[in-house]
């Protein structure tokens, strides 16, 4: 009984912390506008404990295509 109870509280405590830690993709990060610039916005007020973070890393490759894109848009291409 007694790890039956410890096994549904871990399972309800799980749930808990899932969006967090969730890693997005360079697309997913391109097609969320506002989603770029909440991480790009955190990864810079914390570059110390957050740059090699997997969100960080994948804002900064995204931040950087869609800057390449708008470059490219500019110069008729």
């Amino acid at each position: 009984m007694k790890h039956l109870l410890l096994g549904f509280a871990a399972l309800a405590l799980s749930g808990c912390f899932g969006e967090e830690d969730r890693i997005y993709t360079v697309d997913e990060i391109i097609a969320d506008e506002a989603l770029l610039a909440k991480i790009t916005s955190e990864c810079r007020n914390n570059p110390g404990a957050l740059r090699q973070t997997p969100n960080c890393q994948n804002a900064g490759a995204a931040d950087w295509k869609l800057r390449l894109e708008r470059m490219n848009r500019a110069l008729g291409g």
